[in-house]
């Protein structure tokens, strides 16, 4: 694979039916805001086992003045998803109706998005795709056949739709086969003609709190009704010449940009050798230290996060307490999560990195049988604790593995980029970034060349430092040597997450890249 470049905006995003729905946009006149509504929309119907409307979204937007802005299109837990709900269970359950007990944001924030300036094109148009590709259908991958295939036994048995939908012969959808969602087409078809604000106060919401009350969700019409995205200011960060930013919490943004902050502060000679991959993992350790203990809803802490990312001194103490040879001992407790990141960029100068998930593969199990929305699970991650990190309460937003990065360069370049890979992401954030960014390496191999991931994986109990095939040998030698827990995994695997990466160069062209553990493409107009 090559860096793609293009003269006039460019899409990006881990299905090509999604980037081709977003680049399809912008040469009909749309902007990078309204391309990345319509693959937000489209992957919500191609990719539906990553993402859907029944999830949670995030945007950072960077504006052709150069002002940067965030939106969190982001659902608190029901008014009843209290302990009580909950009493006799040591956890809050991954699949069925008590997993499915937050608000969906990922809507809101698309209305959010939209009414910024510049913003014109029709509702209908920016959804088109994602709406014929539901009616018609389209053909399953070999990525998602596989996820059907792992997760049938864990959903099919949940109420709702699912089966109906996602094994109408009786059995899960295998390669080739087609996924038809009329029901979802329907849906879009209704946010089309009456506003996205019908997902949380008209008719569909009617529909959707009706389907949630029938199936046994705690989340009513009245938390609908309640909900509203957010607009923080984004967190930033200053490292070697770029400034980094990334969402507030309750996402793991400040995780990311730490990591970033600190290996910039740390010597390496050369991609992917012991100082840069070692480097970067004993930083991840520092940011999952402070995070955990931290990065939840922002109601519920006071913790500076921009004060450190804004303060040298703290920063180099902090890199201070990395081990240049040595590996600091782990564990931690893992963060789990399936994603959706896609980003792109236009000819005003508009870059837009954005990132969506229902989190784990279909979410809560439950699609809705009167619209087709799968829901998302990701109250899951509360604890059934009367206080403390990331306790359940009424109204509390859960911690967001989701973090959507953006990079502004001193030399004019403004960058996009992200991952899925919930425990991931901020890891391969900084793989990705640190290659391209401190050693120059091209986007596209930035991003294709062998990764590592510190922690468990999706169903996997082993919390070694995992990493593909491919590094220089003497590398896993050396990693092994200092301490960490090497585990090979073999070649490229989805387990490090689907990336992808676009850059507004400063002469105004574009870069962009994909990930090939995904089904993804690069569009350029």
């Amino acid at each position: 694979m090559k860096t793609v470049t293009a003269e006039n905006g460019i899409v990006t995003a881990p299905h090509f039916l999604a980037a081709q729905a977003g680049r399809d946009v912008l040469a009909d006149g749309g902007n990078a805001v309204e391309a990345c509504v319509a693959v937000a929309a489209t992957l919500a119907v191609v990719y539906p086992h990553m993402t859907g409307i029944g999830g949670d979204g995030f945007w950072v937007i960077r504006e052709p003045d150069g002002r940067v802005h965030s939106i969190h299109g982001c659902g608190g837990a029901a008014a009843s998803a209290d302990l009580s709900l909950y009493a006799g269970l040591d956890a809050v359950p991954t699949r069925g109706p008590l997993a499915a007990n937050t608000v969906a944001g990922t809507i809101s924030g698309w209305a959010a998005a939209l009414s910024g300036e510049g913003c014109t094109m029709p509702l209908g148009r920016l959804l088109r795709d994602a709406i014929e590709h539901a009616e018609i259908g389209i053909s399953v991958t070999s990525g998602g056949a596989g996820i059907a295939a792992a997760k049938g036994g864990e959903l099919r048995g949940q109420p709702g739709a699912y089966a109906t939908i996602f094994e109408p012969e009786g059995r899960p959808l295998v390669e080739g086969d087609v996924l038809r969602q009329p029901l979802l087409g329907e849906t879009l078809r209704s946010l089309a003609a009456n506003g996205l604000d019908d997902f949380y106060r008209g008719e569909l919401a009617a529909l959707i709190a009706q389907d949630l009350a029938t199936l046994g969700s705690p989340v009513s019409l009245a938390d609908l009704e309640a909900h509203a995205a957010a607009r923080p200011d984004p967190l930033h960060t200053v490292i070697s010449g770029a400034a980094l930013y990334n969402s507030t919490p309750p996402t793991q943004g400040f995780a990311a940009l730490m990591i970033l902050a600190l290996f910039d502060r740390l010597e390496a000679e050369a991609p992917d050798g012991f100082d840069h991959v070692h480097g970067l993992i004993e930083a991840t350790k520092q940011a999952f230290l402070l995070r955990d203990v931290h990065v939840g809803d922002p109601t519920y802490t006071d913790f500076d996060f921009q004060g450190l990312l804004s303060d040298p001194a703290a920063l180099a103490e902090l890199a201070a307490r990395i081990d240049p040879a040595k590996a600091l001992p782990w564990p931690q407790p893992p963060q789990w999560g399936d994603t959706c990141w896609f980003g792109a960029a236009d000819s005003e100068g508009r870059v837009v990195s954005c990132i969506q998930s229902t989190y784990f593969e279909f979410g809560s199990g439950l699609v809705l049988p009167q619209t087709g929305i799968t829901w998302q699970n990701r109250g899951s991650s509360f604890r059934l604790a009367t206080a403390g990190w990331n306790a359940l309460k009424p109204g509390r937003k859960p911690f967001h593995t989701l973090n959507p990065a953006l990079a502004v360069f001193e030399d004019g370049r403004v960058m996009a980029y992200g991952t899925m890979g919930g425990e991931g992401q901020p890891q391969t954030q900084a793989a990705l970034f640190s290659r391209y960014a401190r050693f120059g390496v091209d986007l596209q191999e930035a991003i294709s060349a062998p990764r590592w991931l510190l922690g468990r994986t999706w169903g996997e109990q082993s919390t070694t430092l995992k990493l593909e095939d491919g590094f220089d040998e003497t590398l896993y030698v050396q990693l092994a040597e200092a301490g960490h827990d090497v585990e090979r995994v073999g070649p490229l695997t989805a387990t490090m997450g689907h990336a992808g990466a676009v850059v507004r160069l400063a002469d105004g062209t574009f870069q962009g890249a994909t990930d090939p553990r995904s089904d993804g493409g690069v569009m350029p107009w």
